[in-house]
């Protein structure tokens, strides 16, 4: 017999849940309180420099989708009718299960990457020797230079300005740089 994609299993399976804008954690939360239901809500925190200076950002890795493990026969109806969540991922009438080995490799690699939270991945910037930056906030800002060295342990780097017609070599917080849109590689 030739499984229908379309007739839903009764095995649990993981699958793409598309959620609200700006709204994955509420949706995984509210997944989670579910009985047979798993919710999985991968996610980033960065610090971002913005006019009121260096704050910690947290977003969906993937925006806008979620993963839940749940058996599509026994709680389609309550994933989809959950607070948070728009409807399952498909094309046309047929809802792909994602692959298992993505979704333990994924969580496999948050937990190795991780700093004790369950679903999020904490980036630091990747400045080096040579970039060109743009000063976002304080004494410095909107001028533009070159990184001459990065201090990691201070958080802080050394960059080569030109001010007034001489070139300076001047230190400034890490997080306050704008980093330049560097191009896909092909």
């Amino acid at each position: 017999m030739i499984d229908d994609p379309i007739i839903p299993s009764d095995e649990a399976a993981w699958y793409c849940v598309r959620t609200k804008t700006k709204r994955e954690h509420v949706a995984a939360r509210s997944l989670a309180q579910l009985d047979g239901v798993q919710s999985f809500c991968p996610r980033l925190r960065y610090r971002k420099a913005t006019r009121r200076g260096k704050i910690w950002w947290v977003e969906a890795m993937f925006p806008g989708y979620i993963f839940a493990f749940f058996s599509r026969l026994e709680r389609e109806r309550d994933v989809v009718h959950s607070h948070g969540v728009m409807k399952l991922l498909k094309f046309g009438d047929y809802i792909p299960e994602i692959p298992t080995t993505f979704v333990a490799e994924l969580i496999q690699e948050i937990e190795k990457q991780g700093e004790g939270d369950d679903d999020m991945i904490t980036l630091q910037p990747t400045v080096k020797e040579g970039d060109e930056v743009e000063v976002a906030h304080g004494a410095l800002e909107g001028f533009h230079g070159k990184v001459v060295e990065v201090l990691p342990a201070a958080e802080r780097v050394k960059i080569l300005v030109e001010f007034l017609g001489n070139r300076q070599v001047v230190e400034t917080d890490l997080f306050s740089l704008i980093l330049p849109n560097k191009p896909i590689p092909e």
